[in-house]
């Protein structure tokens, strides 16, 4: 059977929802939109403009997760690329948001340059098991102007072939965004056929429904496109102090938010994507490597799955600065208990330090980890064409099973977890070739990779459509 893990029992999760709904019809969540506070009040909200407090009857939400589809997929650039949410698959999402990277060739950490942005970008792109791009370092351009976000979006969808999350905080960059992705894909009916474009929005923690990124979405919301909601509360800084009100918070935060999208473009594609986190009571920082964040990784897919929506969960969280024995075991814990509910989609890969620090060789070990935490999930399968009851029988007392042929078919049929990294020899055999440590491993994985790496170039008319589009933003300013 299938590894499992369960952290709340089905009654326990109901009571979660039961005491969501309790928090939002009679506390409410401040919505500090005033056109999200008209589409809210609109579909039956009460809505105090003063206080811009809105609270929410529980047949709204009930309604809200109606309208969402609880199936859908993930498209991309890259022919027959998709990923189906809520169909048994789990696909990871490269952290994002690094300020600082660690230097391949020195090992410093320095400010990050766009060759860093890029490498990156490939390197996650070689990675099937990478399905999602987020921006994993800050592009050197400001992505904010016009053009900038212009030249950001058609270079991410050049470099990465499959499913672009992104957001954006300011609304007046909408129509170029719009524009971008139109001709990149080349219609509004081919963006809906694929959609490989997703917007993130990010309540506030404690419960507030912000201004920035939710106003660019309403201003994008005609085309369809599915939205993922991940506030991210903090136990004991912005959410109260215990595990399970902080799941509590966030709850109440994904629900409102998702009421919002659905009176605003009914049967939008929604991904339930909290990332439920705890304070370091030390030093009031964020504790990525708590195990307690896994836990609550853990959690809010559970409440995803209560709720038949897909899950966008976080693991491979660290409080590490490099690559090294703490990074590894935090990620190493984080990455499997998050894995083990299969949430569609799970962030993390790439980063340390709570996703301040770009190590591209870290991706190569979070990669790693993703594959033994998917072949761990498998559990131990059984069928009768495994029980090998005629081998053993076969095979004398004292023999050796290594020359049956059983041996050899279930070797290459997945029986066992065979990597191609990391050191699995003798200590003589690694003596031989150097006595190559794990970073040197990735980095060299690394340089192999990046430099067989081909990008995803446009078709003239697609490329000169997008340069004449970069050139009116800069004129627009």
């Amino acid at each position: 059977m299938q590894l499992s893990l369960q952290v709340l029992t089905a009654d326990e999760q109901a009571q979660v929802h039961e005491r969501t709904l309790a928090v939002l019809s009679r506390h409410g969540v401040r919505v500090d939109t005033a056109l999200g506070r008209r589409l809210l009040g609109e579909a039956g909200a009460a809505v105090d403009e003063a206080t811009r407090i809105v609270r929410f009857p529980p047949e709204l939400v009930a309604e809200a997760l109606r309208l969402a589809p609880k199936r859908f997929s993930l498209g991309g650039r890259r022919d027959g690329w998709e990923h189906p949410l809520n169909a048994g698959r789990l696909t990871l999402l490269a952290d994002g948001g690094a300020t600082t990277v660690i230097d391949r060739e020195t090992g410093e950490r320095r400010a990050p340059t766009h060759a860093d942005w890029l490498a990156a970008t490939r390197l996650i792109d070689h990675y099937d098991d990478v399905g999602l791009y987020w921006c994993m370092t800050d592009y050197p351009e400001d992505h904010e102007s016009p053009a900038g976000w212009v030249s950001y979006m058609a270079e991410a969808y050049r470099t990465f072939g499959k499913h672009v999350q992104e957001s954006v905080g300011d609304p007046s960059l909408a129509p170029w965004l719009i524009e971008a992705l139109e001709i990149v894909f080349g219609s509004r009916e081919e963006l809906r056929r694929r959609n490989p474009f997703s917007f993130l929005i990010t309540p506030a923690s404690p419960l507030v429904i912000e201004p920035d990124y939710t106003g660019t979405w309403l201003a994008i919301r005609e085309l369809g496109l599915p939205v993922a909601v991940m506030p991210m509360p903090l136990m004991g800084a912005t959410a109260p102090g215990s595990r399970l009100a902080t799941l509590l918070t966030a709850n109440c935060e994904v629900l409102a938010t998702l009421c919002l999208v659905q009176a605003a473009a009914p049967g939008t594609p929604f991904i339930y994507a909290p990332v439920i986190a705890t304070m370091d009571p030390r030093t009031g920082r964020y504790a990525s490597g708590d195990i307690a964040h896994a836990i609550l990784s853990v959690a809010g897919t559970e409440m995803a799955r209560f709720y038949g929506l897909p899950a966008e969960s976080s693991g491979f969280g660290t409080d590490h600065y490099v690559p090294g024995i703490q990074a590894a075991y935090e990620k190493a814990q984080s990455g499997l208990l998050a894995a083990l509910p299969w949430p569609d989609v799970l962030v993390g890969p790439g980063l340390l330090a709570g996703a301040l620090v770009l190590s591209l060789e870290q991706i190569v070990f979070d990669v790693e980890m993703s594959r033994m935490a998917r072949f761990a999930r498998e559990g131990l399968p059984v069928s009768d064409e495994l029980w090998l009851g005629d081998v053993l029988e076969r095979v004398a007392p004292g023999g050796t099973f290594v020359g049956e042929r059983s041996t050899r078919a279930n070797a290459r049929g997945g029986e066992w977890y065979v990597s191609d990294f990391g050191l699995h020899d003798s200590y003589e055999a690694w003596q031989a070739v150097g006595a190559p440590d794990s970073l040197a491993a990735a980095r060299a994985r690394v340089d192999d990779i990046l430099a067989g790496h081909e990008d995803h170039p446009y078709p003239d008319d697609v490329q000169k459509a997008l340069d004449d589009l970069v050139a009116r933003a800069r004129r627009a300013g």
